[in-house]
């Protein structure tokens, strides 16, 4: 059996780069990251996946504006109410929430967004299946690429407004928003919970063991 460490290296340092420089990302570049999320499986392979690659300094401003609202009013309340994300300390759970207020206050600043869809159907509890495996091909793509790149999807708080500035027709469906650019910051490995903590065997609550 072979194993690809640049795949896994890839896999453990795709981090969420939420502060990104405004510099523009040349159009070849886009071009493989959408390829690579064509390459994704989808149910029944109908690929009813539609990419909506956002450019235009007008629709983001108005889309950005609704997002940032939804922070604002909704979402960061939450966060700091709430506990940090498990074995996290509150440091590190605060600069977290501070890049994600930075991506709230600076999305339209983000060169390039690819807005992936799904056509045909009211979404339901697994249209997800059809397009988030798609997402995480081209975030793992855009790291490969040296890009920077997180998945939001605070922009459903407010729909139907983001859906109408990004001209979806009434059959299509927006499921998240993934701002592209050049990183500020640097990649570097993933914070996760441990295995043991995460992971049970044949049964809920048995440990997984060795064969």
């Amino acid at each position: 059996m072979t194993t690809d460490p640049g795949l896994f290296e890839i896999i453990r340092t795709t981090r969420s780069m939420r502060r990104l420089k405004p510099d523009a990302v040349p159009t070849a570049l886009i071009r493989q990251i959408l390829e690579a999320g064509t390459c994704a499986p989808s149910g029944g392979n109908m690929q009813r996946w539609r990419f909506l690659v956002v450019r235009d300094p007008a629709v983001k401003q108005q889309v950005a504006a609704f997002y940032r609202r939804g922070w604002d009013e909704k979402v960061a309340p939450g966060y700091r109410a709430g506990a940090p994300a498990p074995g996290m300390e509150r440091e590190k759970f605060d600069r977290l929430l501070a890049a994600a207020e930075h991506l709230a206050h600076h999305l339209q600043d983000a060169p390039v967004w690819i807005v992936p869809c799904l056509e045909g159907g009211a979404p339901t509890r697994t249209s997800g299946a059809s397009i988030y495996p798609a997402v995480q091909n081209m975030l793992l793509a855009a790291r490969a690429l040296g890009l920077g790149a997180t998945l939001t999807t605070l922009h459903v708080i407010h729909e139907r407004e983001v859906d109408a500035a990004l001209g979806l027709p009434e059959n299509a469906w927006s499921y998240a928003i993934l701002p592209i650019g050049w990183p500020q910051g640097r990649f570097g490995p993933v914070r996760r919970t441990a295995l043991e903590d995460v992971v049970f065997g044949d049964r809920w609550g048995e440990p997984f063991r060795d064969a």
